[in-house]
Order: structure tokens, then sequence, then C-alpha cells
């Protein structure tokens, strides 16, 4: 358009060449600017896409890593719980029987009644955990609120 109206501006047929020459060129080199940005964009988009894959798959591996030690965490919780039981009735089976009064000093028979009157785990459980975190309070996360995102999983 601009180069009609060029033309329709009259005056010589060479100036009116040399103009619309101008037009072509600066737009020549703005399509050469644009080109030059484009590609700098798709290579900074191809590095970004690669970065983006490499922390999926640790994403990935830090999940999977997750549920391994919840699973870890799930066996021997049971485990305690199971050995917490057994102690608990071997507890209760010494208070119980007659011979096991006598058998016992009276310093450990006031043990063992203390323990036996409360739940035996959290008697021993702050001293034979190693953990960063404090078990012996309500945390307000638990373990088993932990969730986490899985719809990029198919990626």
């Amino acid at each position: 358009e601009r180069g009609l109206q060029l033309l329709e501006l009259g005056g010589s047929v060479e100036e009116d060449c040399i103009r619309i020459a101008r037009c072509f060129e600066a737009t020549r080199q703005r399509c050469c600017r644009l080109e030059q940005d484009g590609r700098r964009a798709r290579e900074q988009l191809a590095r970004v896409e690669a970065e983006r894959a490499a922390l999926e798959v640790k994403l990935k591996h830090a999940r999977n890593q997750v549920e391994v030690e919840m699973k870890k965490r799930h066996r021997a919780e049971a485990e305690l719980e199971k050995q917490e039981r057994k102690l608990q009735l071997v507890l209760e089976l010494l208070m119980r029987e007659p011979w096991g009064n006598e058998a016992l000093s009276r310093e450990q028979c006031s043990v063992l009644s203390a323990l036996a009157g409360r739940r035996l785990g959290a008697a021993l459980a702050p001293s034979r955990r190693s953990s960063a975190v404090d078990e012996s309070c309500q945390s307000l996360l638990s373990h088993s609120d932990i969730s986490y995102d899985r719809t990029e999983d198919d990626v």
C-alpha cells in the first residue's frame, strides 16, 4: 500500500523506485531480525524442554523412593506393634503369676506394673525410635498424610 501511495504522489520515477527499494530493504531487515528471534526462541524452548524432562525423571525417582521408604516404615511400624504386643503379653503374664512377683525384686515389680498400666509403646517408643521427627507428640502432618500428584507420571 505504501508503495502505491508513493507512486501516486508523483515526482520522478527514479525517486519513487528508490523509496520503494528502501521500504523493501527495511522490510527484509525486519524479517531477518524476526527470523533470528524465532531461531533463538526455538533454541531456548529446546533447552527448557530438555531441562523439564530431566526434572521429571528426577521427580519420578523421588516419588518412587518416597513410596519405597513409606512401605519400609509401615513394615517397621507393624513389626514394632507386633513386638510391643508380645512384650505386653509377657508383662501381663509376669504380673498375674504369683511366682513372678516372688522371683522379681520390688523395684522390678514396680517398673513392670508401671509399664503394664499404660500403653507400652508410649513408654518405649521415644527412646527406641531413631527419627528426626519428634514422634512423642502428634504432628500436624503424619507420614500417612503425604500425597503427591501422579498426573504427570504418564508423560
